[in-house]
């Protein structure tokens, strides 16, 4: 077929999309000989690349989980510390995920750990709660049964099955960026690049060395899995049997993904939202819908009906459930959301500890020097930018209509470069981008998710045409060389710079060293009864659970109402209440110790009015202590705070029968 008939045929098929016209157009130009067949040569070096693309991605996923496990291993040397200090080093909501392991791999039965499990009574005094439905924790139950079927407790310690299996999801996790980067670049140089940048940034990345059993750490694999599965799926004519497998991948990612993090409807928010973009600008491979058609204003207007319509069905179904089966499981973080977004301040305690933490702050600038030092931030902004010019001016011509009509030299030149592929990674590296500027917890999704794009975009023919298009310097060899150079000269000049600083980390040896929390959780198990309920802080209580067994009041998984308010209640023992009052509180959650930190008493982490005590004061209505302003309609407490006054008053273990160890 000549360049002619291509054109009269592309002019009578008014129904395709710019992106897939022109993708369809140069695929034929390149692939296709005269008499429409592909040139064998062409299929063996495609069979090469894929082949060897293929062996580098595992590769570099291998040697990233060794990486992350000998780092692991040299901070707290790992193998050679006590069970009792391995199990601290999971810290906070870590050490209480992994307890359930232990606990499924302790019991006599499979059978028995699952009844345990669902009919619970340790993790909170005085409930049977089902941990399988409040938390996220079916990633351990299926890892203990594993542990136990698989003829590998002689060689393999439980402990070690566990972490070598998070730090092999990381390498499942570089194979997916890699992947992505690669279908969107056509180029498995592009993955290369990417898997290297997500090392080299690492401690943007992930912090999966130092809190292994973080939900996020079993679940963003999968997340990266769907999105190169996505990125997959939206290239036009697949055939049958790969759309389906592929249909099949994002069905298990998706699956998996939801099943192991309790944020995931938050992340499949703006999956959805990135496909209602996608769709509503036309720029995805599907048929046509009454919303599509019309002049520009009509369309627009279309557009922001279908918006206001989706919201409105989304809040009405949202909170219609919520009525139905009496849910109040998330009212905190709308209350710090708004609180966070100025519309209005709070004295709300769940809200204000939140609003305290590092984590659920704003971005700090200096992320933006570490990933400027690896070149990755530049080149970043420098591929964004011309993608999001192309997408503005695709999107105005889906909208009005024009796009059909436009010659195919005009269409190389502004739609090339925005598959539906490139067009589904934009609108996802812009929702993230702003999820992580605005919380900086959520940084991992967005720093993983651009080592793909800027890898994609410096390896990019569409995006090198368009910028030497705009100078006019673009030819077909000028493209070619400068999408194999610069990454080549990119890969080469950041392994001079950091290969180095990477074997001196591999090689600094340092050892886990915590022996007041040692010397506790041992006392603890030498002098108190197996039934005892233990009060004291989310994070402590944690570990307590994990290293004793005992029975907690309260712990770090947050998500549930009653459980927020029994802790509330819980931390009164750092606030200004009367003995008496503290003393009421915790029998009615059957506690018998309590454990006072003095990292909390004598807190010096937050500055004042973020620090715990502060928070409780400001909740119960009294003024803070310490030099600054309060709040006003905030009163003085009648009382001391408790914490101070059990310090004071005794400096031994025996304050009172329901409270013999305080710290």
């Amino acid at each position: 077929m000549e360049v002619s008939d291509i054109m009269t045929t592309i002019r009578q098929r008014k129904g395709l999309k710019v992106t897939e016209v022109a993708e369809d157009h140069l695929s034929q130009k390149k692939n296709v000989k005269s008499d429409g067949r592909v040139p064998s040569g062409g299929k063996l070096w495609k069979r090469f690349s894929l082949i060897v693309g293929g062996i580098v991605a595992v590769s570099l996923g291998l040697l990233t989980s060794v990486y992350v496990a000998t780092l692991h291993e040299n901070d707290l040397w790992f193998s050679n510390i006590k069970e009792v200090e391995r199990e601290i080093s999971f810290r906070t909501e870590c050490g209480l995920y992994y307890s359930y392991y232990k606990q499924m791999l302790q019991a006599p039965s499979i059978r028995q750990g699952l009844h345990d499990l669902v009919h619970d009574n340790k993790t909170e005094s005085l409930r049977t709660i089902n941990i399988l439905e409040r938390m996220n924790v079916y990633q351990e139950v299926f890892l203990s049964i594993l542990y136990k079927i698989l003829p590998v407790q002689r060689y393999l310690e439980p402990v070690y099955f566990y972490i070598y299996t998070l730090f092999g999801l990381q390498a499942l996790y570089v194979i997916a960026l890699y992947i992505t980067s690669w279908l969107l670049s056509g180029t498995w140089l592009s993955g290369l690049l990417a898997a290297f940048w997500y090392i080299i940034n690492r401690i943007d990345t992930t912090r999966v060395e130092f809190t292994i059993p973080l939900r996020e750490n079993w679940a963003l694999p999968f997340f990266a899995v769907q999105i190169a599965a996505i990125t997959y799926l939206l290239r036009p004519h697949l055939q049958p049997l790969h759309e389906r497998l592929t249909l099949l991948v994002v069905f298990l990612s998706t699956f998996l993904f939801s099943l192991t993090w309790q944020f995931n409807q938050f992340m499949m928010l703006i999956q959805a939202l990135v496909l209602f973009i996608l769709d509503s600008l036309d720029m995805l491979p599907t048929a046509k819908r009454n919303l599509k058609t019309g002049g520009l204003l009509n369309r627009l207007g279309k557009l922001f009906l279908h918006v206001l319509l989706v919201l409105c069905l989304t809040l009405l179904v949202n909170n219609f459930i919520k009525k139905i089966l009496n849910l109040e499981s998330d009212e905190h973080i709308f209350k710090f959301l708004k609180a966070k977004f100025g519309f209005g301040s709070t004295r709300d305690f769940d809200a204000n500890l939140y609003l305290c933490e590092e984590a659920f702050g704003l971005l700090p600038l200096n992320t933006f020097s570490r990933l400027s030092d690896t070149f990755l931030f530049y080149v970043y902004i420098f591929v964004l930018f011309p993608i999001m010019i192309t997408a503005a001016v695709v999107a105005f011509q889906n909208l009005s209509g024009s796009a059909n009509v436009q010659p195919i030299d005009k269409m190389e030149k502004c739609t090339v470069a925005l598959k539906p592929g490139a067009a589904y990674n934009l609108i996802h590296t812009v929702l993230f981008g702003c999820l992580a500027l605005s919380t900086m917890r959520m940084k991992y999704l967005w720093t993983s998710h651009m080592c793909v794009f800027a890898s994609f975009g410096l390896c990019s023919t569409e995006v090198w045409g368009f910028i030497l298009k705009s100078v006019h310097l673009d030819t077909p060899q000028r493209i070619c060389v400068i999408k194999y150079l610069v990454p080549i000269a990119t890969l080469l000049y950041l392994s001079h710079k950091f290969w180095p600083g990477m074997m001196d980390e591999l090689s600094e040896l340092r050892e886990f060293y915590d022996p007041d929390t040692v010397e506790l959780m041992n006392w603890i198990k030498s002098n108190t009864p197996e039934t005892a309920a233990f009060a004291g802080s989310m994070q402590l209580l944690a570990g307590v659970k994990l290293c004793t067994g005992r029975i907690l009041t309260n712990h770090p998984h947050y998500e549930d109402k009653s459980l927020r308010e029994r802790t509330k209640q819980v931390y009164q023992i750092y606030a200004k209440r009367s003995p008496e009052e503290v003393y009421r509180t915790l029998r009615s959650f059957g506690t018998d110790y309590v454990i006072l930190e003095d990292s909390i008493c004598y807190e010096r982490r937050h500055s004042r009015g973020c620090r715990l005590r502060d928070l409780l004061d400001i909740a119960n209505g009294h003024i803070m202590d310490g030099v600054g302003d309060n709040e006003p309609n905030l009163k003085p407490s009648a009382y001391p705070r408790f914490s101070s006054t059990v310090s004071s008053t005794n400096n031994s273990r025996d304050v009172r029968p329901s409270c013999h160890l305080c710290f």
